[in-house]
């Protein structure tokens, strides 16, 4: 079997030692099953996406001796592409026009992140609203009972990672329960959200193995859901302990300290960085997870 996995990180700040975990690690598993590694850059959140910061990940990456089949993928040049598979999920009837909070829809198209307080579970407010009804700056949701009423059979998916190995069935009623009526797109700013938007780049990149942090676990029961839903591919996933500081606190993007940029000023070597988040020189078949 292919082995194609990708990293995806968003131009919006500097790239910090849980993205150079991630990168080295995906990289290396693609090296070590004679697979392809793909760079993907998720930068439809034009409100915060910069030239410089996607400028700024390919040359940490480079330093870091990352290499990746050409071209790269930009989500902002795609987005017709995204439009139109939500459009079809409308078609579908699984979709309806929202016009509640928009800080909540918002919040709802980036990706989680790991200590963030999610919102309430959606109450359904603008639920049943035709897509006639929609206007200029609605969300559109997914009608979650309607489209997990869809499957007909189980739905699971694989995690060959060392927090979750296995195989895990996707829960209908946590789903609707948990979860509720996903924010899918918003026309006003012209992009999807971002487990919609990976979904279809997976696909269309033909990913086999999806390497990422544990803190997006929980995402995957709905993206799993929407490959269903449009006939599309799953992944083997594979969900990695995150690279933490000193208080145990997952890093973020606004931790410069822990920039990658920061420790190559530093004069550190890109072994240095590989002994910081504990992957050795050769991908290890049991790295310290």
């Amino acid at each position: 079997m292919t082995f194609v996995t990708r990293f995806a990180p968003s131009p919006t700040g500097p790239l910090h030692l849980g993205h150079a975990y991630s990168a080295l690690l995906a990289h290396d598993m693609a090296r070590d099953a004679n697979g392809t590694f793909l760079l993907r850059i998720e930068d439809t959140d034009t409100s915060r996406a910069r030239p410089a910061w996607e400028t700024k990940i390919y040359d940490d990456l480079n330093w870091l001796g990352l290499t990746w089949a050409q071209p790269v993928l930009r989500q902002s040049e795609h987005l017709e592409r995204y439009n139109s598979l939500l459009m079809q999920l409308a078609k579908d009837g699984l979709v309806y026009p929202c016009s509640c909070r928009r800080s909540d829809i918002r919040a709802a198209l980036s990706a989680p992140q790991e200590g963030v307080t999610t919102p309430p579970v959606y109450p359904g407010t603008c639920r049943g609203r035709p897509m006639s009804s929609r206007k200029p700056g609605d969300a559109l949701r997914l009608d979650m009972a309607r489209a997990v009423a869809r499957l007909d059979t189980p739905v699971t998916f694989e995690d060959n990672g060392p927090l979750h190995t296995g195989q895990h069935s996707v829960d209908a009623d946590s789903l609707v329960k948990q979860t509720g009526d996903a924010v899918l797109g918003r026309k006003e700013i012209e992009t999807v959200s971002y487990v919609l938007a990976a979904v279809i780049d997976d696909a269309v990149q033909e990913i086999t193995h999806v390497i990422r942090g544990a803190d997006l676990f929980d995402t995957t029961p709905l993206q799993v859901l929407l490959q269903r839903l449009l006939d599309l591919p799953t992944p083997t996933y594979h969900h990695h302990r995150l690279i933490r500081d000193d208080t145990g606190k997952r890093l973020a993007k606004r931790d410069d300290a822990r920039a990658i940029a920061k420790y190559r000023a530093d004069g550190a070597t890109p072994e240095d960085i590989r002994e910081m988040v504990g992957l050795a020189s050769l991908f290890e078949q049991n790295p310290r997870e």
